[in-house]
């Protein structure tokens, strides 16, 4: 009996790994993850935060904010938005820098 609920365990849990990892940018959460990782990799800036993740009919749009200068007082250090591109599968299609602008500036 208790062999039986551990096979039943693990085949669970086993199942679901699978489920992951065949849909493994299913959500806002992953894409942002996937866009800030590649995005990093790419430009060797450190990402701060995302500020936006909207889907699109061919997978993500995530709005990444970027340290690019760092400068002292931490108020004058210089930031980027960037706009990353996803594919369903969480690949990158392409990315751009969409502003640029001091961490203490106020928006427009």
């Amino acid at each position: 009996m208790a062999e039986q609920r551990r096979m039943r365990s693990s085949s669970s849990s086993t199942s679901t790994a699978t489920r992951r990892r065949a849909s493994p940018r299913s959500g806002p959460e992953d894409a942002a993850r996937a866009a800030r990782e590649r995005l990093e990799s790419l430009i060797s800036h450190c990402t701060e935060g995302v500020s936006g993740v909207r889907r699109t009919d061919d997978g993500w749009c995530v709005v990444v904010d970027v340290l690019e200068l760092a400068r002292i007082p931490d108020t004058t250090s210089l930031l980027a938005t960037y706009e990353v591109q996803l594919d369903r599968d969480g690949e990158l299609l392409e990315y751009r820098r969409v502003r640029r602008y001091r961490r203490g500036a106020a928006d427009e």
